[in-house]
């Protein structure tokens, strides 16, 4: 049993969540990759196919849509909010720019749940217009932010975020199962994440986050599901810096989401520990651990998922966990993240 797989197993014994998925390695591909424990406390084995909710981890991948744009010409990233859509005009939202949705400096409060009194999407649309934006600037995370970042993106593209996102980084990058609204025949192949209150039900094959799901399931924030493989492949195409999309078989394919200057700015773009959608490495208690360099970027998923880069190290680690399945009271995750890159780079770089 690998260090890692040992680790993992050790979690999931303490009850952390019931499945996990895993793969670390660099540009030249992973060096190891698994999968242990079940969809759901009772149910049946996580495997390679397994779909995970990646929750927050969709603000990254929506950024590299968003960034692509920049690359086209459909948008900039000093682009204010009421430029692309125009029920912000007039409002105190109308000249924050996209550059601060994506750095999380935007001021737009965090952490509101809207869904408590928004019963429909146009409802909970409108309460984003209505929102007061905070009287500090400072970094605050805020998923309300991206839900305005998603609406512009689709403006500016003139197309749905979910196709957006397909056209522009999952297909280039050959990530044939990360997609939002999985068909009902891939619900049973999602792993379960919470028995959830306010859904009288356990989730499993819909969206966990309940704003996004009154959204319809497509959102800026969150959303997104993906199995091991395709992040993984992510990770590869990130520590490569961009550039040609890697085909099915792992080798180079034609053209990726951007071209390496363009991701060298989001990801070298750094604002009070956030670059554009990406969260900068800045210890102590990053969830990348402590042996990452400081050029290392990533992001974490409420459900229990990560991406880590470090390109420096050319190394990248994907954690994909149901750490809220059953509930998400414990915040044992934290620990283990760090514990997990710690183990991981390591053995990636012995």
């Amino acid at each position: 049993m690998t260090a890692v797989r040992r680790l993992l197993a050790r979690a999931r014994d303490e009850g952390e969540f019931s499945g996990a998925a895993w793969a670390y390695g660099g540009s030249s591909g992973p060096v190891e990759q698994g999968t242990l424990g079940t969809l759901s406390r009772d149910g049946g084995p996580a495997g390679e196919d397994t779909l995970w909710d990646l929750a927050s981890v969709t603000k990254p991948i929506v950024g590299l849509a968003v960034m692509a744009l920049v690359e086209s010409g459909e948008l900039t990233l000093d682009d204010p909010v009421a430029f692309h859509l125009p029920e912000y005009a007039g409002t105190d939202k109308a000249g924050v720019t996209v550059s601060e949705l994506l750095t999380h400096t935007s001021r737009i409060p965090g952490q509101q749940p809207l869904y408590r009194r928004c019963a429909t999407r146009e409802e909970l649309l409108d309460a984003l217009v209505h929102l007061p934006l905070r009287e500090e600037r400072r970094v605050e995370y805020s998923s309300q932010g991206f839900m305005i970042l998603g609406m512009i993106a689709e403006s500016a593209a003139g197309s749905p975020l979910d196709h957006l996102v397909r056209e522009r980084v999952t297909a280039p990058l050959a990530m044939d199962g990360t997609r939002f609204l999985l068909p009902e025949r891939d619900h049973a192949r999602a792993a379960a994440t919470e028995d959830c209150p306010w859904r009288g039900r356990v989730v499993q094959g819909t969206v966990h986050d309940e704003n996004a799901e009154v959204l319809g399931g497509v959102a800026g924030h969150a959303g997104l599901f993906g199995t091991v493989a395709d992040l993984a492949g992510l990770g590869r195409w990130l520590c490569r810096g961009g550039g040609g999309g890697l085909g099915g078989s792992g080798s180079a394919g034609g053209g990726g989401p951007l071209a390496p200057r363009t991701l060298a700015v989001m990801t070298g773009t750094r604002t009070g520990g956030r670059a554009l959608a990406w969260q900068a490495h800045q210890p102590p208690l990053s969830s990348g651990g402590d042996l990452l360099t400081a050029s290392a970027y990533g992001h974490n998923g409420f459900t229990g998922t990560s991406l880590w880069v470090d390109p420096e190290l050319d190394f990248f680690a994907v954690l994909l966990t149901n750490r809220v399945h059953p509930a998400r009271t414990s915040d044992a995750i934290a620990r283990i993240r760090r514990t997990f890159h710690n183990v991981a780079v390591t053995e990636a770089l012995a």
